[in-house]
């Protein structure tokens, strides 16, 4: 049953509410309204929805009261931290839209408007003026919640939304992808690095070794995750070889685990940790981000971060002439096209085959102190 209402506004024009309520048994089981600024708009409107709640299950779809993007965030975050926890950056984006206006939005009421308009308010002075790429970032992490939340949990999220928002925007002129990240340390700034750590160890001998972490970094080619989660049985001594777990990768992120080589000067130093711990390099992951943090700001060393040691690692490699196939079997690459991102060559021939921290770091003692993992 509907009804079309005509009220008059204190401007003197006039609207049209339509309202439509539904029955069974005597009972009404559904109500729904909606004002238009014509009558013929109201009327359309009713013939529409009428026949869309006509249709098997539309009563019961419309009366769910369904899930914000706030909780189906907080879900997300909470099946993943039982397999693994998120990294800060992702957890601070998706934490961050949570507690945004977009954040407050029903399942059924995203779409791809609704994205572009969250994209250019994240752009705009109201929502922190970021950079086209910034705001890129925010709409992939929300698109893995949304990709999940439709055939996992049954929300009711339109599947073509993210990908027709990426269009409208690329259209619009803004290039949303990351900028490739080209920053190398030179050997100046690991010399005044690892004599900075060199220093910390002296002083403090169960602190973190960031002499070993970072030797290993760069010529493992690992991430520092990666690193952390490396076990003594993961080792295949005569292959010189490590099983990465959980290799991170676009597509699976879980359970993919990846046979890679160790380059000489990698098996060196990972030989040299004690045998004490389960884990080779019992350390935190973040605690390591931020000891590379801390010196680089001390140390007045510019926009270097320490995944930038995986960076130097692959583009040292093919500066040793090393061939595609063999490089992808230290960095762990599936394609060229993801490990062109990390090559940028300054040169031929091994910048490090007469460097002198080479044997300091296979030299450094090492002492595990009492707590070091999470």
């Amino acid at each position: 049953m509907a009804t079309i209402r005509a009220r008059k506004r204190t401007d003197g024009s006039v609207s049209y509410t339509a309202q439509i309520r539904l029955f069974r048994d005597g009972a009404q089981v559904y109500q729904e309204s909606q004002t238009f600024a014509r009558k013929e708009a109201a009327k359309a409107w009713v013939r529409n929805r009428e026949a869309e709640l006509d249709q098997p299950g539309a009563i019961e779809r419309a009366n769910r009261k369904g899930a914000t993007v706030k909780e189906m965030i907080e879900r997300y975050l909470l099946e993943m931290k039982k397999v693994r926890p998120l990294g800060k950056t992702k957890l601070a984006t998706l934490n961050a839209i949570g507690e945004s206006y977009f954040g407050e939005l029903h399942d059924k009421d995203i779409n791809s408007q609704k994205l572009v308009e969250y994209a250019l308010w994240r752009m705009g002075k109201e929502g922190g003026d970021v950079k086209p790429q910034t705001a890129g970032n925010d709409l992939s992490h929300l698109g893995a919640v949304l990709a999940v939340a439709r055939p996992a949990w049954g929300y009711e999220v339109d599947s073509q939304a993210m990908g027709d928002a990426r269009k409208v925007l690329k259209k619009l002129g803004y290039n949303m992808r990351s900028r490739e990240r080209d920053r190398r340390p030179t050997l100046d700034e690991l010399h005044r690095l690892l004599t900075h750590f060199h220093g910390i160890q002296a002083r403090r001998p169960t602190a973190i070794n960031m002499l070993k972490m970072t030797g290993f970094a760069l010529f493992s080619t690992r991430r520092q995750e990666e690193i952390t989660r490396i076990q003594w049985a993961d080792l295949d001594e005569v292959g010189h070889r490590v099983l990465v777990r959980d290799m991170k990768n676009p597509g699976q992120k879980i359970g993919n685990d990846v046979w890679c080589h160790l380059p000489p000067e990698a098996w060196a130093i990972l030989q040299t940790m004690p045998k004490e711990r389960p884990e080779i390099f019992p350390y935190n992951a973040e605690s390591i981000s931020a000891s590379w943090t801390r010196a680089c700001q001390f140390l007045e060393i510019e926009d270097l971060h320490f995944h930038d040691l995986r960076h130097e690692g692959v583009s040292r490699l093919f500066e040793m002439d090393w061939d595609i196939p063999r490089v992808a079997s230290v960095s762990g690459h599936r394609d060229w096209n993801s490990m062109r991102r990390y090559t940028h060559l300054r040169g031929r021939g091994d910048a490090y085959v007469k460097w002198e921290w080479k044997d300091k770091i296979l030299q450094a003692p090492v002492a595990l102190g009492a707590r070091l993992m999470k």
